[in-house]
């Protein structure tokens, strides 16, 4: 073998959530020629992913939008792979019922400051008092009373009401009424170091990835409900349908326009402070 074929092994960071697991259910499992590349997959939540991209720990990285803000010089982002909600989002619960002027008074569970829920939330209101909650606890801290409010991120957006609990905002329903728009959550970003031929290299394996996937769905979710925490087959189907998607596929000029209003919105607000450019491999 010539260095020029020799095997290069990259590091993939996602979460372990279903709708990560459908998406790398090709890669992971040897379902694709890469070629001269082989991948090694970690699975951490994304708030220690949104913390060790600081770091640049990881080759490629799952990464919630607002933390490519203070990546970008580093990781450019992937073309393919992005959790984009049209017209629905992370949601605000509480015990009670209550209204989204409220929030201003109210504590907040949530899962991470680096989330782009927690920035899209900061962004519909400045302040409130929060407190980060790992995301699969929040929902207990909200029906326990140890906060007024919760934001959900995971499956929880599609059973909360079953544990008695009431929306308060739609956070992705409130940015589609502001914008027209999207509301994009987290996507895939790659260390620029590796040079702009792997960078390509990578981003077709992970597009071919996610076609397969859609394209042998009943597989792939099989693959994907070891993920699941114990989610019922059919909620594990809707989540997967809800965050992998033709936008997951490519995002689009729509889809691209979305995640910069979002970079930009939090910079005009003072939450980012610095401008940054969605800057995409291409």
């Amino acid at each position: 073998m010539t260095p020029a074929t020799q095997l290069r092994t990259i590091t993939v960071a996602h979460s372990p959530d279903s709708d990560d697991a459908f998406m790398f259910y090709a890669l992971a499992t040897n379902k694709l020629d890469t070629g001269s590349l082989r991948f090694t997959h970690v699975l951490e939540d994304i708030q220690s992913l949104n913390e060790k991209a600081m770091r640049g720990v990881f080759d490629v990285t799952a990464i919630s939008f607002h933390a490519y803000a203070y990546i970008s010089e580093q990781y450019a982002l992937l073309p393919h792979g992005a959790s984009i909600g049209d017209n629905y989002g992370p949601i605000v619960v509480s015990r009670e019922q209550r209204q989204p002027a409220e929030m201003a008074r109210m504590k907040i569970a949530v899962p991470g400051t680096l989330t782009s829920a927690f920035l899209a939330l900061r962004i519909f209101c400045p302040d409130f008092e929060y407190e980060v909650v790992p995301f699969d606890q929040i929902i207990g801290h909200v029906r326990e009373g140890r906060a007024d409010a919760g934001l959900l991120i995971h499956e929880g957006q599609l059973f909360f009401q079953d544990l008695g609990l009431h929306k308060v905002l739609d956070l992705g329903e409130w940015w589609h009424e502001q914008t027209t728009l999207p509301l994009p959550m987290g996507g895939n970003a790659i260390r620029r170091d590796l040079g702009a031929d792997v960078m390509r290299e990578v981003s077709r394996c992970l597009h071919e990835s996610i076609r397969y996937a859609l394209e042998h769905r009943a597989d792939a979710l099989a693959y994907a409900m070891q993920f699941a925490r114990d989610m019922d087959p059919a909620l594990a189907d809707r989540f997967v349908s809800m965050w992998v998607n033709q936008l997951t596929l490519d995002y689009t000029a729509r889809g691209r326009e979305a995640v910069q209003r979002l970079l930009d919105e939090g910079h005009a607000r003072g939450i980012i402070p610095h401008r940054v450019t969605a800057d995409f491999v291409e």
